[in-house]
């Protein structure tokens, strides 16, 4: 009789956990934004390696970042990004710097491939801003561009944007981040020109 009764629990709790039900998660990734190809390049014959971005101040991860306050911030539960955000950013660059026909090989921190530039960069902001009514993506980063021969920095240029999102949940970051993404591709492709 006992073990009946132990049975019937089991089966009574098995039913009550399968009608709980979480929310699905939610998987994002970049949309790699078309920019034009450039004619005449200075660097049309030379070949660049783009490194993996660094961050200085939080962790970039596969999770998405909010923040209430300057000191208020967490992660969302139910939305991530496909990979980490440093690798969608990385991948991105590369893509974009292809599509432009700056340099004659755009190639990955990985390759083994001799490089005549690299491109570093350090993320300094990577968020979902929310205060009040107000929510923004933002997002600051520095890239260097670098002489691998001589080793020294060509150029540094740092970016920052902040783009109203449609709404304040994590769908309406990704919209928003991908318009920043959009707008530090062209304006990464200008600067390097």
């Amino acid at each position: 009789m006992r073990s009946m009764k132990q049975l019937v629990f089991i089966l009574i709790l098995t039913g009550l956990l399968g009608c709980t039900k979480e929310p699905a998660l939610k998987v994002y990734s970049l949309d790699v934004p078309t920019v034009g190809t450039v004619h005449n390049s200075a660097y049309q014959s030379k070949s660049i390696k783009v490194i993996y971005p660094q961050s200085l101040k939080e962790q970039i991860s596969q999770k998405m970042r909010f923040s209430y306050s300057s000191i208020d911030s967490g992660h969302y539960q139910n939305a991530q990004w496909s990979n980490t955000m440093s690798k969608l950013l990385q991948g991105t660059f590369i893509e974009v710097l292809e599509q432009s026909k700056l340099f004659k090989a755009v190639v990955s921190d990985t390759s083994t491939a001799k490089e005549d530039y690299r491109l570093e960069s350090t993320i300094f902001t990577l968020n979902h801003s929310v205060r009040g009514t107000q929510s923004h993506a933002v997002m600051s980063i520095q890239f260097n561009l670098i002489s691998v021969a001589s080793g020294s920095i060509i150029q540094s240029k740092r970016f920052s944007y902040k783009e109203a999102t449609p709404t304040t949940n994590a769908k309406g970051y990704v919209a928003a981040t991908n318009r920043v993404v959009s707008k530090l591709s062209k304006d990464l492709v200008t600067w390097l020109q």
